[in-house]
C-alpha cells in the first residue's frame, strides 16, 4: 500500500501547477542521489591524491602551488584541501647525508664540528628546504633550514616547464591569462632560495612590531648563516590551525585570529611589508604568560607595497566595510580591473555580491554562501584570469596572503569574529591618515589631522563598546543592581551616545575616502 502511496508537491509562482510523485520514485531518486554523491566524492579524491603524488614527485615549485591548495577551505572540495594540506609541515625530505652535504659545503665544517647534537629526523619539511632541530656546542637549542640539495637547478627547470603549460593553455584557452603566475615566481622563487635574504627580512620585520610582545621572529645566528643554510633560535608551538592543540593547552582561538588579524593589517595597511607565506606550517602558537603567542617563520617571501596601492587599497576595503557600490566600482577602477569590480571585491573578501552590498559586517558567512561561493568559482574563471592579470602585481602576493589567512580563520572556526573588521578598520584609518599627514604643509595642518584621527579612532573605540553590549549579559547585570539606578543611567548615556554617531555615519568614517586636501 505505501509502495503505491501518491505525493502531489504544488509549484509556488507556476499557476498553482502540481506534480504527482510515487513514493517508489522517490526513493529511487534518494538512492540515486547518494550513489551519485559518492561517486563525486570519490572523484574528487582520487583526482586529490594524484595531484599530491604530483607534487611529491616534482618538489621545489609544485609543492609550493600544493601548499597553497590545502590553504583554500572556504573555495575548493574538502577533499582536495584534507589532501593537500599535508604539505604544510610534511612536504618531501632529503636523506639525512644530503643534508650534511650541503652543511659541509655552506659552513666549510662538518656537523659534527657544529652541533654537538642534530636531530636526524626534521621538524618539517617544505617545498625548498627542512628543518631539524640541533643543539650548539655552548648548549643553545637551534633550528637549522637546510635547502633540498637539487632544488635551485631544479626551479629552473619548473619554470621553463610551467612557462611552456601556460603558453600551451593562453593558446588552446585564449580567455585564460595565467602568464602572470610565470612572471611572479620567476621573480619570487630566487629571493625564497636566498636565505641570507630571509635573515634579512626576518630582523626587518622584528623591529618594526617591536609594540606587539606576543609576536615572537627568530633570532637569527648570523655566523652559522649563508644563502642554503640557516640557523636561527628554536620555538616551540603547535600548528596554527591545530584547534584540538589549542583547546588541549587553553589558548583562546579567537584571542589567536585577532592576533594574527592584527599583525597582518599592520603589515599591509599600515607598514606595506607583508610576509606572504602565512600558511599553518610557518605560523605556530603558545601559550606564554596565560595568552597566546604568535611565532612567525620563514621570512623567505615578502612583498613591498607601495604608498599609492596602500592608501587606494585602503580606502577599496572601507568602501567595502561601509557597503558602499559606488565608491567599491571607483576604488577598484583605481585598481585597475574596471568593470570587474563587483568580483574583485568577492575575491579580496572571500564573500559574496550579495553579502557585500548588503554589508559584510551585518551579513553572517552562512555554510550556502560558501557552498554558492564554491559552486560559482569554476564558471567565473576566465574572468578571474582577467581579474589577476589587471590588478597591479604586488596585489597578487596580497590574494595569496588573503587566502591563507582565510583558511586559518576557517580552520579556527573564528571567521564571525567582528574583531577582524575593527581591527582592519583602524590599520586603513592610520594608513590614510598618515597619507594625509604626508601632504601638510603647515604645523597646524598635522595637529588637525592628528585631531581628526584620534576622534576617528575613538569612534571605532565607542562602536567596539556598542558591539560589546550587545553580545554581553549586561541586561542580567542590571537586574541584579535594581537599586543602582546609576547603572542603568550610564547605559542609557552610553547606547544614545552610539545612536546618535552611528545612526547616520558607519564607523569607517565614508569622508576618509576622499582625496586629502594640501595645506
Amino acid at each position: 500500500m505505501a509502495s503505491r502511496m501518491l505525493i502531489r508537491l504544488g509549484l509556488l509562482g507556476v499557476g498553482g501547477a502540481s506534480i504527482t510523485y510515487n513514493v517508489d520514485e522517490l526513493k529511487i531518486a534518494a538512492v540515486g542521489a547518494q550513489r551519485f554523491g559518492r561517486a563525486v566524492v570519490t572523484t574528487h579524491l582520487r583526482s586529490a591524491k594524484h595531484l599530491l603524488d604530483l607534487c611529491c614527485l616534482n618538489g621545489g615549485a609544485f609543492v609550493k602551488v600544493g601548499q597553497h591548495l590545502g590553504s583554500l577551505e572556504y573555495l575548493l572540495p574538502v577533499e582536495y584541501v584534507n589532501t593537500m594540506k599535508v604539505l604544510h609541515s610534511s612536504a618531501p625530505k632529503s636523506p639525512l647525508e644530503d643534508v650534511y652535504k650541503v652543511i659541509e659545503k655552506e659552513l666549510k665544517c662538518k656537523p659534527e664540528e657544529l652541533f654537538v647534537e642534530f636531530e636526524p629526523e626534521p621538524l618539517g619539511a617544505a617545498s625548498l628546504a627542512q628543518v631539524h632541530r640541533a643543539k650548539l656546542h655552548n648548549g643553545q637549542e637551534v633550528a637549522v633550514k637546510v635547502q633540498h640539495p637539487s632544488v635551485k637547478s631544479h626551479s629552473k627547470v619548473d619554470m621553463k616547464g610551467m612557462e611552456l603549460l601556460v603558453g600551451i593553455v593562453s593558446r588552446i584557452f585564449p580567455e585564460f591569462r595565467f602568464e602572470w603566475l610565470v612572471e611572479e615566481m620567476k621573480k619570487n622563487l630566487p629571493k625564497e632560495l636566498n636565505f641570507t635574504n630571509e635573515a634579512q627580512n626576518a630582523e626587518k620585520v622584528a623591529s618594526q612590531f617591536t609594540h606587539l610582545p606576543w609576536l615572537k621572529i627568530p633570532a637569527i645566528d648570523w655566523s652559522l648563516t649563508t644563502d642554503r643554510v640557516l640557523v636561527m633560535e628554536f620555538c616551540e608551538g603547535g600548528q596554527v590551525n591545530d584547534r584540538n592543540y589549542m583547546i588541549t593547552q587553553g589558548i583562546n582561538t579567537n584571542e589567536v585570529s585577532e592576533k594574527i588579524g592584527k599583525l597582518y593589517s599592520e603589515m599591509i595597511f599600515v607598514n606595506g611589508y607583508v610576509h606572504c607565506d602565512p600558511h599553518p606550517g610557518n605560523v605556530l602558537v603558545k601559550k606564554v604568560n596565560n595568552e597566546a603567542q604568535i611565532i612567525l617563520l620563514d621570512h623567505g617571501l615578502y612583498t613591498n607595497l607601495t604608498s599609492d596601492f596602500r592608501v587606494t587599497y585602503s580606502k577599496f576595503w572601507l568602501s567595502i566595510l561601509n557597503a558602499n557600490l559606488n565608491e567599491i566600482r571607483q576604488y577598484g577602477t583605481e585598481l585597475g580591473v574596471g568593470e570587474l569590480y563587483g568580483l574583485f571585491a568577492c575575491m579580496v573578501t572571500g564573500r559574496s555580491w550579495n553579502s557585500i552590498a548588503k554589508g559584510i559586517d551585518k551579513m553572517e558567512r552562512s555554510s550556502t554562501e560558501q557552498n554558492e561561493i564554491k559552486a560559482s568559482a569554476a564558471s567565473y574563471l576566465p574572468q578571474i584570469s582577467a581579474v589577476l592579470n589587471r590588478v597591479p602585481r604586488q596585489m597578487l602576493l596580497i590574494f595569496k596572503t588573503n587566502d591563507l589567512l582565510r583558511g586559518i580563520e576557517f580552520s579556527l572556526n573564528t571567521q564571525e569574529s567582528m574583531k577582524s573588521f575593527i581591527t582592519m578598520s583602524r590599520c586603513c584609518i592610520r594608513s590614510l591618515f598618515a597619507h594625509q599627514r604626508t601632504l601638510c604643509k603647515s604645523t597646524l595642518c598635522t595637529v588637525r589631522v592628528s585631531i581628526a584621527e584620534t576622534w576617528a579612532q575613538f569612534k571605532i573605540s565607542l562602536y567596539t563598546l556598542y558591539l560589546l553590549y550587545l553580545h554581553s549579559n549586561l541586561d542580567c547585570l542590571a537586574l541584579e543592581r535594581k537599586d543602582s539606578g546609576w547603572f542603568q543611567v550610564v547605559q542609557l548615556m552610553v547606547l544614545n551616545l552610539c545612536f546618535c554617531i552611528f545612526s547616520k555615519h558607519r564607523p569607517y568614517q565614508e569622508k576618509l575616502l576622499n582625496s586629502p586636501r594640501e595645506g
